[in-house]
């Protein structure tokens, strides 16, 4: 048994048994290794950020990490971005990286880089694997770390040299720490607020808007205390007979509206809700000025327990109603915009489906339209880097294969990663695609205006365009192996998303909108 042996079994007796690869020469190793030890199943990606955001996917749904197998530092920074949302989102993964052997980093052949220092930029912990027999331990230490803090991203560091030398007895993972909890002090101070008569809000995101966390979030909010979740979350259980829990505005002007008036915001897990981005004039933080902050538990904590404690201390019922949205009918027929696209897909929504949304500035109003949609799981962009939503999709349906995954793209966020669509192929994945074909980058035309450029000159709209030519995704759909269909109006719409969720399969329809 060589290393490479050694580190597939390892990560085996640790529950890791599915491989998001993108292969290359210093991996070989290890992709021989998966042919020798039964049980992880693999899935190519034809490209990093395709592998990266699948694994993310994955782990949102499945609640334990994948792994990725990428080739040296090129692959790794390949796959950043969606890393970089992965990390944003507490996703737990473990990255393998394959390495030069150690005696060939002397040299400054072509591949060579940095890759401990491209690992650190979108790792919570990283390691440069030893020697064959070590490897064993190394791997289970980055499984443990990838499960730690409700989820981190692990690099490990694959020397060809290691995968190929004589390799240790494979282990399995230690059990993470427990979740840090919320201190007495902490609960003290938030209790007072609440029981002040200041306008006070509890802020909340991870497992707190999971199917087992809204009971709990149910306690407060039924006794009338203002819950919101944070504007990206990792997983959010939505539909008819769940709590709505807002979220903070994407816009800051919104985001300053919704916040407004408050004295105290009580952070549950969250971070302190910033805008998205700086712009001039405006406010970088959304609370008002003289709000105070409160941090009941940090980041990465024990969220559940942090808000049972809070309810069973305010001396609220163990169970509080659930106020039901009305269900989302079908629009009159008539051509497309985003509203009716997204209505449409509301009201046809199958039960149990998983909803992964890169809708970007199209889909800011999905929520008003999916509050009474079936009960479904609401996957989002969570680090702003697009091309996450096709790849986390394809994971999402790899860990759920029962489940109808929806997957509702923009057109130009879709082109970074749309070599998804040929893995949903291959792997038979039953995905279905919805892209909205406003071809533009329209939350860029947007961004334009936040930042005060209100008349914006012919080689500014040539950047924000995505004309001339026009995309044509039914083309690039098919020629991946996907069947795909155009429409333009509503009626078309609905057709195809019946028949398409009525399948198993991998589809994709491209609604045409102005």
């Amino acid at each position: 048994m060589n290393g490479a042996e050694s580190l597939v079994r390892t990560l085996l007796a640790s529950s890791v048994d599915v491989c998001f690869a993108n292969p290359g020469t210093s991996e070989m190793h290890f992709v021989a290794a998966l042919d020798r030890v039964p049980g992880m199943r693999c899935v190519l990606g034809l490209f990093e950020g395709v592998v990266t955001g699948a694994a993310d996917g994955y782990a949102r749904m499945a609640g334990r990490p994948a792994s990725t197998l990428l080739h040296l530092g090129p692959g790794l920074t390949n796959g950043m971005a969606n890393l970089h949302n992965a990390r944003k989102a507490r996703s737990p993964i473990v990255n393998i990286v394959g390495e030069h052997a150690s005696d060939h980093l002397q040299y400054e052949s072509p591949l060579r880089s940095d890759v401990p220092g491209a690992a650190a930029l979108a790792s919570d912990w990283w390691r440069v694997g030893g020697d064959g027999r070590s490897i064993a331990r190394d791997a289970a230490d980055a499984v443990t770390a990838a499960r730690s803090q409700d989820g981190q991203i692990a690099t490990l560091i694959l020397p060809a040299d290691t995968a190929w030398s004589p390799g240790g007895e494979p282990m399995g993972a230690a059990e993470p720490p427990a979740l840090a909890r919320a201190s007495a002090e902490a609960m003290r101070r938030a209790v007072q607020a609440l029981r002040s008569g200041r306008r006070c809000a509890v802020l909340v995101t991870g497992r707190a808007l999971e199917e087992a966390g809204l009971p709990v979030v149910a306690r407060l909010a039924g006794a009338g205390i203002r819950v919101m979740a944070s504007q990206s979350n990792r997983r959010v259980a939505r539909g008819r007979g769940r709590l709505v829990v807002p979220r903070v505005p994407f816009a800051v002007d919104q985001g300053v509206a919704a916040l407004a008036g408050l004295d105290v915001l009580i952070l549950v897990g969250s971070h302190p809700p910033a805008a998205f981005f700086g712009y001039p004039g405006k406010p970088r933080m959304l609370t008002p000025a003289g709000c105070e902050i409160q941090a009941l538990v940090e980041p990465g904590g024990d969220a559940l327990h942090a808000l049972a404690w809070l309810a069973d201390e305010l001396g609220l019922p163990g169970a509080a109603p659930v106020p039901v949205a009305a269900a989302p009918g079908l629009p009159a027929d008539g051509p497309l915009d985003a509203d009716t696209v997204m209505q449409t897909m509301a009201a046809l929504l199958p039960e149990g489906a998983i909803l992964c949304d890169e809708s970007v500035s199209s889909g800011r109003s999905l929520f008003r339209f999916t509050d009474g949609a079936a009960p479904h799981d609401y996957l989002q962009i969570t680090g702003g880097a697009i091309g996450s939503g096709l790849p986390m999709a394809t994971g999402a349906s790899v860990a759920c294969p029962d489940r109808k995954v929806v997957c509702f793209e923009g057109d130009g966020s879709g082109m970074y990663t749309l070599q998804a669509l040929w893995t949903q192929a291959r792997e038979r994945l039953d995905v279905v695609t919805l892209i909205l074909a406003n071809r533009s980058y329209r939350i860029l035309q947007g961004e334009l205006k936040g930042v005060g450029i209100d008349q914006p000159g012919e080689q500014a709209h040539r950047m924000l365009d995505l004309v001339g030519p026009e995309l044509d995704w039914v083309a690039l759909a098919r020629g991946q192996g996907v069947e795909a269909v155009a429409v333009d109006t509503v009626s078309g719409l609905a057709d195809a998303f019946r028949g398409a969720c009525a399948r198993r399969g991998p589809f994709l329809i491209e609604a045409r909108i102005p």
